[in-house]
């Protein structure tokens, strides 16, 4: 006998309740769509719901997990999607949304934004990766501000927006080049700061590793580092963070 069986035998029979029996079924529950594995509990255990990074599934198999992962959650988030993907996404979630410049799809359910996090980037060609962390951060239900543009060759910029800074339960970073901001904001803020390195900036730059050891070797505390043009990751443990400031502080805007 199959254990999802035995457990409803168990159920008529009286041995154990509903609530157990729910209990039992969601351990470690997850839907096998043959090309792909469907993590169903992963919002009760973690939190947060499965998200769909997009590259290298063929159309038809990312068709399936994006209107599978909808019809669990009500709701549905994917990473680096191309143009391509999208229309093929909406072929059968036609009300799905997609950011070209961040390569962010998502369908959404309306929910209070609570909390704040701030999102800087150096400069305008940080804005991608900053934008896949301000879309995934706002889809997992935080308020986020942007300050763009606020990179260390004009440190002035940064200086009349530091309230956004200091109203943030937590601030992202997302800088190329040399990635010295990170650690200009760490020294502003008494909250944590993330910073995202960058693939931006010239040939010594090496695709974003110098702005990541730049970041790594940061002499401000409470600064730390996720991987190269990572806006997901970011955006994701700043989510964290937030839920935790707001259910720590009374007076956290909600």
């Amino acid at each position: 006998m199959g254990e999802i069986k035995y457990i409803l035998e168990q159920v008529k029979n009286g041995t154990i309740s509903i609530d157990q029996a729910e209990n039992l079924l969601q351990k470690d529950a997850y839907e096998d769509i043959g090309h792909a594995k469907i993590d169903t509990t992963r919002k009760k255990r973690t939190g947060f719901a499965e998200v769909v990074y997009c590259p290298n599934k063929p159309d038809q198999d990312l068709q399936q997990i994006f209107e599978r992962i909808y019809q669990q959650q009500g709701e549905v988030l994917g990473t680096r999607a191309t143009e391509h993907q999208y229309e093929i996404v909406h072929e059968v979630l036609p009300e799905i949304q997609y950011d070209p410049l961040s390569g962010v799809m998502k369908l959404e359910k309306e929910k209070e934004k609570i909390g704040n996090i701030t999102i800087c980037t150096a400069g305008t060609s940080d804005i991608p990766v900053a934008e896949e962390a301000a879309l995934t951060a706002e889809f997992f239900g935080a308020h986020v501000a942007r300050l763009y543009d606020v990179g260390v060759s004009g440190i002035h910029r940064i200086l009349p927006n530091r309230n956004l800074l200091e109203q943030a339960n937590c601030v992202i970073t997302a800088a190329g080049m040399e990635g010295a901001l990170a650690s200009v904001v760490g020294g502003l803020v008494s909250v944590p700061v993330i910073a995202v390195p960058t693939s931006v900036g010239y040939g010594a730059s090496f695709h974003g590793l110098s702005a990541l050891l730049t970041m790594i070797n940061s002499c401000a505390n409470g600064v730390s580092v996720v991987n190269i043009d990572n806006g997901y990751g970011a955006g994701y443990i700043a989510c964290q963070i937030n839920r935790l400031a707001c259910q720590g502080n009374a007076h956290v805007k909600r």
